[in-house]
């Protein structure tokens, strides 16, 4: 017996509302089952960053002066994958790198806001983990980040943008 597959491709432009559920999809919280010991251990899949034209090369402060910095901040264009350890202690999540060099190699990532998909419950409602704006620094022992103030709800807290 032999089985045949087609596929097909379309070079039509997407609508608004495809890209944004294709944004939801790409911004997503998905475990990792490679360490069954640590069962707190995640991937981060986010969209992040801007051309520096629109910030217009100004928005962010090092050292005083107003730069840029690729793929950080508000915005979509770098696709990103982070691994980090989720803790919830309370209605408190933090989430802090388990790799040292995937978002940046700088010592500051600024995070933009984020919702990201993380699972469906069993009431089959979406639930999202939703990360605020913040500036985080590499701890100087450990090199890792630790992302704070996370929180989880049944639909986006941000528009991803």
């Amino acid at each position: 017996m032999v089985v045949c597959a087609c596929t097909t491709f379309s070079c039509t432009k997407s609508n608004d509302k495809e890209a944004n559920e294709n944004l939801v999809l790409s911004n997503s919280v998905v475990q990792d089952f490679t360490d069954a010991k640590e069962s707190g251990s995640y991937s981060f899949r986010i969209h992040v960053g801007h051309h520096s034209s629109d910030c217009k090369g100004q928005c962010i402060q090092i050292n005083g002066t107003p730069t840029h910095v690729n793929c950080q901040g508000f915005g979509h264009y770098c696709p990103m994958i982070t691994s980090v350890s989720l803790v919830q202690i309370g209605t408190t999540v933090t989430a802090t790198t388990t790799d040292t060099f995937d978002l940046t190699t700088e010592d500051f990532f600024l995070m933009p806001d984020r919702s990201l998909y993380f699972y469906t419950d069993e009431k089959d409602n979406l639930v999202f983990l939703n990360i605020p704006e913040q500036m985080v620094y590499r701890d100087s022992t450990t090199l890792q980040f630790t992302l704070t103030g996370l929180f989880l709800t049944n639909t986006p807290a941000y528009s991803n943008d």
